[in-house]
């Protein structure tokens, strides 16, 4: 896999927000597939649901946005990618006790970069200042968007 993209990316790029059209500019010049994990699949439905909640989209839509996931899941632009759980908490732990205290990351901040550390992938995207922090400081290329 070549990269890892965070929650707020990944929504960016299926329904319009603030950083839309930053986040489609980037897909048109990404290498693929983007990993695709457990965490993702949460926190991705969950962002949907709220956005429901928030009545920012409609239950029909969110059943579009979920099918668009899984064709391109199927066009090779995303990959299921399922790391050990306990490789992920591990890293998740030295990266907490390595940089939380500097950069202020939160617990799922944390676990993304873990994530992709974990599965070896070099590049990590984000809108997230204080994640791309953490990445960076991982050692994780972080693209401008």
């Amino acid at each position: 896999m070549k990269a890892y993209a965070d929650t707020a990316f990944l929504v960016s790029v299926h329904c319009r927000d603030a950083n839309t059209s930053r986040a489609l500019a980037r897909m048109k010049t990404q290498s693929f597939p983007i990993a695709w994990t457990w965490l993702n699949e949460l926190e991705f439905r969950n962002a949907m649901r709220l956005w429901v909640f928030r009545r920012e989209i409609v239950d029909g839509e969110v059943a579009q946005v979920f099918d668009k996931m899984k064709i391109r899941t199927a066009q090779g632009i995303y990959r299921l990618a399922v790391p050990a759980l306990s490789d992920v908490a591990r890293e998740a732990e030295r990266l907490s006790e390595l940089y939380t205290a500097e950069l202020g990351n939160r617990s799922l901040d944390i676990l993304h970069v873990s994530h992709a550390l974990v599965l070896g992938v070099k590049e990590f995207l984000t809108f997230d200042i204080r994640q791309a922090a953490l990445a960076k400081a991982a050692g994780l290329k972080v693209p401008e968007l």
